[in-house]
């Protein structure tokens, strides 16, 4: 028998191995990694396309509406802007105009308690919800030439003629102003108590485009039939949504159903990692035939080339092109065309009609057409993933 002396040490089995240390240090990185990409994906997310400042009354760039705010004061119009709903609803009496843009940032509740003492509201953008709530028309297809009124409204009379890139079509009883066949670009609504008014004015009232055709003209009609304007600015600081309570799958089940699943779910793991042990690490077995993604993505396209289907393909590549889109631009993987055509032309200050027409417009019919809406397809995926690389840049 060896004998062992006083004081020696004796090798520990429970000494960690480094092989195992290197694993945990290795998961460790990529669970860091996991939530610095997911704290990314939720910052871009919540970034609005208001965030440039979008026809923001005191904004002097491209997209601000600083120099129509001015040419209102030397007007006579008392310009009033707020970016608290609150404040703005207190500020507004029976000679005053409620001016805003698209407020995706209220609920439908808020929106209606913000212009209930209103007597005239002027909307210089709508999304497709805005159209839906307020029941004045819909999105048309389509871009605007140059035209006249072509309506009764005395307030238009002087007006020129202007260019529009949105335009739409109103609901019965709501009068179209600056239309051509396809669509109107000016909505009024005077069946009841506020007076609204809808425009797609992005790019007709920015610092840029105002004084261009009969753009100042049109402001002033819409703006300067009263004395004082009260200009709500949405933001996300104002916005009320995040405060709803929502009802979850949590909240409409009994306390004990949470705990009793986490116990199931536990020993399931449990004895997954029981019966896993008995038969040893897994092996890997070739099978007898692999068929690689890439030749059923070819044995497809070759069936719908045979078939001369270009209406077909159009749609799987339009179908392709809303969910990479609406992905990128933090939308719900199945939004419609209409909610990533509004996210697009506000993330990119475009036409909102023309890319609208992308991804909703007439199929093609032959190949030539295919190619073309592919091309297009592809030129504007690469325009918003531009424009998001370079907000990412901008500090």
């Amino acid at each position: 028998m060896t004998a062992v002396r006083e004081g020696t040490a004796l090798p520990s089995t429970a000494d960690p191995r480094p092989r195992r240390g290197r694993t945990v240090a290795g998961w460790s990185i990529v669970v860091a990694l996991v939530l610095l990409v997911s704290f990314a994906a939720l910052r871009v997310a919540a970034t609005g396309p208001a965030a440039q400042g979008a026809l923001d009354p005191e904004g002097a760039g491209e997209g601000g509406a600083l120099a129509l705010a001015e040419i209102l004061r030397e007007q006579g119009v008392d310009v009033s802007v707020y970016r608290s709903r609150a404040e703005a609803r207190a500020a507004i009496d029976q000679d005053a105009t409620l001016v805003m843009t698209n407020p995706y940032t209220l609920t439908d509740e808020a929106l209606e308690t913000l212009m209930e003492p209103a007597e005239r509201v002027v909307f210089l953008s709508a999304g497709t919800h805005l159209l839906n709530t307020l029941k004045i028309g819909e999105n048309a297809t389509g871009a605007l030439s140059e035209v006249t009124p072509g309506c009764d409204l005395p307030e238009f009379a002087e007006v020129g003629s202007i260019r529009a890139d949105r335009l739409f079509s109103p609901a019965d009883g709501v009068q179209a102003c600056f239309r051509n066949d396809e669509g109107a670009a000016v909505l009024v609504d005077a069946r009841s108590r506020p007076r609204q008014a809808v425009v797609e004015g992005t790019r007709l009232f920015d610092n840029e485009g105002l004084a261009e055709d009969g753009n100042a003209a049109l402001a002033l009609a819409l703006l300067a039939q009263t004395d004082r304007v009260v200009w709500y600015v949405p933001n996300f600081a104002d916005s009320d949504i995040e405060g709803e309570t929502v009802d979850t799958l949590g909240s409409l089940t009994p306390p004990w159903v949470t705990p009793a699943i986490l116990l199931l779910i536990a020993a399931g793991i449990a004895a997954a990692i029981w019966r896993g042990q008995r038969f040893g690490p897994l092996v890997a077995e070739t099978l007898p035939v692999t068929v690689r993604a890439s030749e059923t993505m070819h044995g497809r396209a070759r069936l719908t080339a045979k078939a001369a289907d270009a209406q077909h393909a159009g749609e799987a590549l339009r179908d392709g092109a809303r969910r990479r889109l609406a992905r990128r631009l933090g939308l719900a993987v199945h939004a419609g065309a209409d909610d990533v055509a509004d996210a697009a032309a506000d993330r990119l200050r475009v036409p909102r009609g023309t890319l609208q027409e992308q991804l909703s417009g007439p199929l093609p019919h032959d190949d030539a057409a295919l190619i073309e809406l592919a091309r297009r397809l592809e030129a504007l995926e690469d325009a918003v993933d531009d424009s998001i690389r370079s907000a990412k840049d901008t500090p």
